[in-house]
């Protein structure tokens, strides 16, 4: 037994009796469901830095949540080790933690951050927005191991769906949101994570309201933070982004600190060595050891020792997580070649979600979408969730097929009625 979690912790979205034979724990379990589903699978053909399939050495969605898994359960294991608050029965649960992990980046499109802000700027408005984390809590409390009128999911535990909960304000509460919020109809399972407990005053919806994190959503989104920050690097030196001339003249004008220039020059002799996959290999190490936990107090730590206990980074070290998210934006992401993908991947997605959305609003009956999406899409009666069901659809997609259904829809001599969709 475990007793850093309670009933509340494991208590599911919707109460059905364990199975007698199931020799798993209710976050093995969890884990398992999200392994299983199509929706982790289509993560190895979808975009993490570099367009999915470009070279088989390059990260994917799929490679880095399994990246961070691995990162989040060594968290876990260095903080019993090093930790005096926990013990053989009082520790934070690696399973969990790895199925949060596992989960993070299920809700993301296809083309990256590029295809997120696409199907937000079409959904604004009535719609109700789109965002990649809102969008993994519906694929895991509507859409995945979901049949006919029964959408619960995967009927996740309370302290998994809050372990992947990085926000907690939702579309209305926000005034004119780009990012990082809930969908309106997502409310109710804020309140399920929260046991029907009232966020306090103070955590207005919003930063304030977002830093109510479960301990397991703190290591996830550290163990996120160390695997791109880092391994972001290591893919963009292999892709020839990174390269020593042009790191070398980015830092003489980026008015670097003594600690950055330290890093900077440590990265120049990795690239001289041919060394750079070994040293930032060891960084993750690095990253992990500079963890620790600290007892807090907050609405929720009555309830559940998942909100009494906070994540503790070296300050140094997060600094210098930072570094490399700023080299990485400023000379990759910000680059001719990536700015030149992220372009066409917008069209692409633009094309199909109007066109789509456009079809199933006016009413027209031609079969543009698999049989079970076009009737759930048109027996709905508000226009709204029909454009969401379509963005649901288009966001499922990976790279490989948007581009193959933009070439079936748009492209007169592609495809022929023998194609398998």
């Amino acid at each position: 037994m475990n007793g850093f979690y309670n009933d509340f912790d494991h208590e599911r979205l919707v109460d059905v009796p364990p199975r007698h034979s199931d020799y798993r724990s209710a976050f093995q379990t969890d884990r398992d469901r999200i392994i299983y589903t199509s929706a982790f699978r289509r993560l190895q053909a979808k975009t993490q830095v570099f367009l999915s399939g470009e070279f088989d050495f390059y990260r994917t969605r799929l490679t880095h949540s399994l990246e961070v898994a691995q990162i989040g359960r060594s968290i876990c294991e260095h903080l019993q080790k090093d930790s005096e608050l926990l013990g053989p029965d009082f520790h934070v649960d690696t399973d969990l933690v790895e199925a949060v992990c596992l989960a993070h980046d299920l809700g993301h499109p296809p083309f990256g951050h590029a295809g997120e802000r696409t199907l937000q700027r079409l959904m604004r408005g009535d719609a109700g927005g789109f965002e990649g984390n809102a969008q993994s809590l519906r694929i895991v409390t509507r859409l995945i191991y979901s049949s006919g009128d029964e959408k619960r999911g995967m009927n996740p535990t309370r302290a998994f769906l809050d372990g992947i909960l990085k926000y907690k304000s939702c579309y209305d509460e926000l005034p004119d949101p780009e990012n990082h919020f809930l969908y309106e109809d997502q409310k109710e399972l804020v309140q399920f994570v929260n046991g029907g407990a009232q966020f306090p005053a103070e955590a207005a919806p919003g930063v304030a309201r977002d830093a109510c994190k479960s301990i397991e959503c703190q290591i996830m989104d550290w163990a996120d933070d160390t695997a791109y920050s880092l391994n972001d690097v290591v893919d963009s030196v292999r892709a020839g982004f990174l390269r020593f001339d042009r790191i070398e003249s980015w830092g003489a004008n980026a008015g670097l600190d003594t600690d950055e220039s330290g890093w900077l020059a440590a990265l120049l002799e990795s690239l001289r060595s041919h060394r750079t996959q070994s040293v930032f290999g060891r960084k993750i190490g690095d990253f992990i050891v500079a963890t620790g936990l600290e007892r807090t107090e907050t609405f929720l730590s009555r309830a559940s020792h998942r909100h009494a206990y906070r994540l503790v980074i070296d300050p140094l070290v997060r600094k210098e997580a930072r570094f490399y998210k700023r080299l990485a934006v400023e000379l990759v992401f910000r680059s001719l070649q990536i700015h030149q993908l992220e372009y066409k991947g917008d069209y692409i997605l633009t094309r199909i979600f109007q066109t789509l959305a456009g079809h199933y609003l006016s009413g027209a009956k031609t079969l543009l979408l698999p049989e079970p999406v076009h009737a759930r899409i048109r027996n709905e009666i508000s226009n709204p969730a029909k454009q969401r069901l379509v963005c649901d659809y288009v966001a499922g997609m990976t790279d490989g097929f948007a581009v193959r259904t933009y070439k079936r829809l748009f492209d007169p001599e592609f495809g022929s009625i023998a194609d398998l969709v």
